[in-house]
């Protein structure tokens, strides 16, 4: 294998610490919760350094109950690697951890998609890491410096799995800041990268990904399934996609035989990059594209009787944090009541959420609420949560919500 290009200068190796934690921190650790709060450690061997190995024991016998990485610059204080008896946190550790990753996605692998979420941090073992593959290119994510000691030894196991000939380094804005770092978001650190736009496909519809100035890695995979599922819905249709970013499910719409997709974002940057990954496919539908502010156009397009078959409304995160929730609540109630209005005779109403802060019974129970009120008869089709690449293991780490309803009149 290629020398990977360094991407900090690191003065020691990490240090190994020793912690005993309040009663309530200890529950937690044992349940399974890879976040460890500063403010339920009772006691420290030693001050440590973003990296350093923190082993946790228990308060009656002194056993180990988990080992994970100390974060002094966060309120989870701990990133849990391992639950229960202590574990060598070493390069056979993380390439371990990155098979039992791999394994999870085979399913996906077998269908004719290139494009996958390999590391979903916590979810798989990783806190404050993402890891996406686009064809033969490798996107890292890094959210906390805690990974920077053993940087190189995850990118290899990563590289050597995915079978990648290029890997891209993106950073967290705070990470963005950090004095460790040697380099800069997007940094190359395998391979060469020839074009910062890589084409992918999934389920054999084309797409492609900025990986250097894109969103989050350069694209949004979660919602895979739902586009293909938007798409088989779509043969001789005309859709509406709300938010519709990159176009993902404007391009699935159209290469699926719509006959009209209209593509609604506030940014005309990202409807460009819409229009360009519908002409990866071939399609005979008209692709119209409305720069604008989602609740104003809808609200326009509700004025002058416009309708579509199929409504799509997938709107960025509305709460980032605990108290914006009232406010994304009112936000999803007012897209529902717009997307209703939207929706043709007999035409199905798709809405979705990412805010981790709005639970999934809150938001479908939002979305019934609404529609309820209105003098339309509809059933749930379906419910859906994250794409096999995306697994949830713990409360905090499902954000992901969709739901189908379709209009009997």
């Amino acid at each position: 294998m290629k020398q990977l290009n360094p991407i900090c200068e690191l003065d020691s190796k990490p240090k190994r610490l020793a912690l005993k934690l309040s009663n309530s921190g200890e529950k937690h650790v044992l349940s399974g919760h890879p976040w460890l709060f500063s403010n339920r450690i009772d006691k420290i061997n030693k001050e440590g350094n973003p990296g350093d190995i923190a082993i946790i024991f228990s308060q009656k016998n002194n056993s180990v109950i988990g080992v994970g990485l100390y974060d002094p610059k966060s309120p989870i204080r701990v990133k849990l690697l391992h639950h229960g008896n202590s574990a060598t946190i070493d390069a056979t550790f993380y390439k371990s951890k990155v098979d039992e990753a791999y394994k999870k996605r085979l399913q996906l692998l077998e269908t004719d998609t290139n494009s996958y979420r390999l590391i979903f941090g916590e979810n798989d073992n990783f806190p404050g890491l993402i890891a996406d593959v686009y064809d033969t290119v490798l996107v890292i994510k890094l959210y906390s410096e805690i990974w920077l000691p053993y940087f190189e030894i995850i990118t290899q196991s990563l590289i050597e799995v995915s079978e990648c000939k290029t890997v891209v380094l993106r950073l967290s804005r705070n990470l963005q800041r950090s004095r460790q770092l040697i380099v800069n978001d997007g940094f190359v650190v395998y391979g060469e990268l020839h074009n910062e736009v890589v084409p992918f496909k999934e389920h054999g519809i084309r797409f492609s990904a900025n990986v250097i100035k894109g969103h989050k890695t350069g694209y949004f995979l979660d919602h895979r399934e739902n586009r293909r599922r938007v798409g088989l819905l779509s043969k001789d249709k005309s859709v509406l996609d709300v938010f519709s970013y990159a176009g993902g499910f404007s391009v699935h719409a159209l290469a699926n035989g719509a006959l009209e997709v209209t593509s609604l974002d506030i940014s005309a940057q990202a409807l460009e990059v819409a229009k360009s990954n519908g002409k990866l496919n071939e399609f005979n539908g008209i692709h119209k594209t409305i720069v604008g502010d989602a609740f104003d156009a809808m609200k326009t397009m509700v004025k002058r009787g416009k309708t579509y078959d199929i409504v799509v409304i997938d709107p960025p995160s509305f709460a980032k944090q605990q108290s914006e929730t009232t406010l994304a609540k009112k936000k999803y109630s007012q897209l529902a009541e717009l997307g209703a209005k939207l929706v043709a005779k007999h035409g199905i109403l798709v809405l979705a959420s990412c805010s981790s802060r709005v639970s999934s019974r809150a938001f479908f129970d939002i979305n019934l609420g609404v529609l309820k009120r209105q003098d339309r008869l509809f059933r749930v089709i379906d419910t859906t949560y994250h794409d096999i690449d995306h697994p949830v293991t713990f409360p905090e780490g499902a954000y992901l919500k969709c739901a189908y309803y379709q209009f009997e009149s």
